[in-house]
């Protein structure tokens, strides 16, 4: 019949037309990329230090080309809970983790039950992937005689069972071992080494260390996985959701051989430029794998920076001593002016850079006053994909769209939380920075303790450095903040 070829030629178009139309609406989603820096502070990016010596242009144009967040704080001063909290929307003194950090061997630390914004995207219909630092537990694999550890068998309780399709990791910070690159769940390579310890700037812990982990190479490890993964996720018409947590400018301060005395400011200075430059491949890779105006990329740290700030010239510091941890304030400021350090309630140990571009949706050059926190993004993901956040989920994450768009909150933020390593508690509401605790609960003396009064007051506006403590011509204020902060805390959600 000479019909029958035209029949089967209409039955294969109105096939694929039926296949087309089958596409998920996830497909026209845009991808979302998260890059977390660990222990970068906010003087590290010149976009945000104009005194800084550091040369960061990758960073410069990221924040040209979307939008800078002047007042983004982490949920904690320090690492792990961080992480949580950025994965889970909720505080982790919610969790068993009231205070400090897990180590290397830590057992998991989010709930088996509990949603991360990775299986919320990934049933959203997003590919999930992880490279990077994990620092929020695993179950190692115990030996035959239920003693050490048998890196030939499966890690359990990691990135795969907490939504990531794809993971690439070491288990926590470079300086906790084991030191071993974990793929989907395997140890890459079983056979290890002894680790000796370290002194700072290439600090480092006894124990054991895979062959295949060489700490001068970890950084670029992990970004080959990186640009990887962006270009075979691009090749497809899924939506990909990737969190990328470095390791770096954490210790062991060891920067690439490329980069050492590549600034006169010691390895430190060094290692903010291979940051700086592999963020640079990220979007590098971004733009080649044609997925640049469809991505959604945040740029962020994990707490503030570990070196200390020097105001007395006469001590030595990072520059004539590499082993000094600390800067004299005429050389560099990595927390900027703020007072104190990584760990502490006061402001370097949590104000953070974050830098945000989505091409189209985000105007170029635009910054933003608002108070937010690292827990936002679980809700901000939320809505850009339109779905509802799954009930009691992300309990302390308020979305950040309407900021990208300029406007005011579409739902009013509640005061956001400050937490420090050693459990001292802050609430931040507009201007107002009531510290619940006599010290800094940190590593700034007095480190005090937390609940311990007298209290610390500060006016954000006029005094961001916090040296003035005006609880007592301000105490009806203080006594309202710290109701507020208790009714958080007992709540168990913010929302």
């Amino acid at each position: 019949m000479p019909g029958k070829p035209y029949f089967k030629m209409g039955f294969i178009l109105l096939a694929l037309f039926w296949a087309t139309a089958a596409i998920p609406t996830s497909a026209k989603q845009p991808n979302m990329v998260f890059i977390l820096a660990d222990d970068m502070g906010y003087g590290d990016v010149h976009a945000l230090n104009s005194n800084s010596q550091i040369a960061t242009p990758n960073l410069d144009s990221l924040a040209a080309s979307g939008m800078t967040f002047l007042d983004a704080h982490t949920p904690s001063a320090v690492c792990t809970p961080t992480r949580y909290g950025l994965l889970t929307g909720r505080y982790c003194w919610r969790s068993r983790l009231k205070r400090g950090v897990l180590n290397g061997y830590g057992t998991p630390l989010i709930e088996p039950n509990r949603p991360t914004v990775a299986s919320f995207l990934k049933q959203a219909g997003y590919h999930t992937g992880i490279v990077g630092k994990w620092h929020l537990g695993l179950d190692l694999p115990k030996g035959a005689d239920g003693k050490g550890l048998d890196f030939s068998k499966p890690v359990k309780n990691g990135p795969p069972q907490r939504g990531f399709d794809f993971s690439y990791i070491i288990p926590a910070s470079l300086d906790f071992p084991p030191y071993i690159y974990i793929e989907n769940g395997r140890v890459t390579n079983p056979d290890t080494v002894i680790q000796p310890a370290i002194k700072f700037p290439g600090f480092l812990r006894n124990g054991p260390r895979s062959k295949d982990l060489v700490m001068e190479d970890c950084l670029d490890d992990l970004l080959k996985q990186a640009t990887q993964y962006i270009h075979e996720q691009s090749q497809t018409d899924q939506p990909f959701f990737l969190y990328f947590p470095l390791p770096a400018p954490h210790k062991p301060v060891i920067p690439h051989s490329r980069f050492q005395d590549k600034t006169t400011l010691g390895p430190y200075g060094d290692f903010i430029v291979q940051v700086d430059w592999t963020v640079g491949q990220v979007l590098r890779t971004l733009r080649e794998a044609g997925v640049e105006d469809n991505t959604l990329v945040i740029y962020s740290s994990d707490n503030g920076s570990y070196m200390h700030r020097l105001d007395d010239d006469d001590k030595a510091d990072h520059v004539s001593d590499a082993g000094v941890q600390a800067y004299q304030s005429t050389h560099h400021t990595a927390n900027h002016v703020f007072r104190g350090t990584k760990a502490d309630i006061w402001e370097a140990g949590h104000h953070v850079p974050f830098l945000v571009r989505w091409p189209g949706k985000i105007a170029a050059g635009s910054h933003c006053q608002e108070t937010i926190c690292l827990t936002d993004f679980f809700a901000t993901a939320a809505e850009i994909t339109g779905r509802e956040l799954p009930e009691k989920a992300a309990p302390d994450s308020f979305s950040l769209v309407t900021l990208f768009q300029g406007k005011s909150w579409k739902t009013p933020r509640a005061p956001v939380i400050h937490h420090s390593a050693g459990g001292m508690f802050a609430i931040r509401s507009g201007k107002w920075k009531l510290v619940l605790g006599n010290g800094s609960g940190g590593r700034e003396k007095p480190k005090g303790k937390p609940f311990q009064k007298p209290y610390y007051l500060f006016d954000m506006d006029k005094d961001i450095q916090e040296r003035h403590n005006v609880i007592k011509t301000h105490a009806d204020i203080a006594a309202q903040l710290e109701t507020m902060c208790e009714a958080i805390r007992s709540k168990g959600s913010s929302r």
